[in-house]
């Protein structure tokens, strides 16, 4: 059976994120357009689906880290905040965008709140291995007939 373990994170990533664009829950809202992903960032994401692609990338992290809260996905998208002639310091990725992903990810039925945090359901596990087990065969050679 093929797991998130078995492919190249990058590309399982585009394959999650085409299939969540599909559910109807999982949707961004409507100052996504406006927001950027995390004081460190000067500017909006330039990509206009980010939203399913950090959807997607929260689910994985949840599946291989989960119970995973806000704060630690946080220290996850954290990145260097320049201040001028002061050294760099670490910035925390935006809360409000992890946690309204988290939200819908819960009432798609993909993750589930416990009292550590965020864990993967049995559906969530599903839609991963399946999404894992396409981007294998997709980009396996094929056999050579003898």
């Amino acid at each position: 059976m093929t797991t998130v373990y078995d492919v190249p994170p990058a590309k399982l990533i585009e394959g999650l994120k085409a299939e969540l664009k599909k559910v109807a829950a999982i949707k961004p809202t409507d100052w996504a357009s406006f927001v950027k992903t995390g004081t460190n960032k000067q500017k909006v994401p330039e990509e206009e689906d980010w939203w399913y692609t950090r959807s997607a990338s929260i689910l994985c992290k949840i599946y291989k880290n989960g119970p995973i809260g806000i704060q630690r996905l946080k220290r996850k998208y954290a990145g260097k905040r320049n201040r001028g002639h002061k050294p760099d310091g670490m910035r925390g990725g935006s809360g409000a965008v992890i946690k309204h992903i988290l939200l819908q990810l819960e009432n798609a039925g993909f993750a589930k709140k416990t009292g550590k945090g965020r864990i993967i359901t049995g559906e969530g596990t599903s839609l991963l291995d399946k999404i894992s087990h396409k981007v294998k065969m997709s980009s396996s050679p094929p056999k050579a007939e003898k």
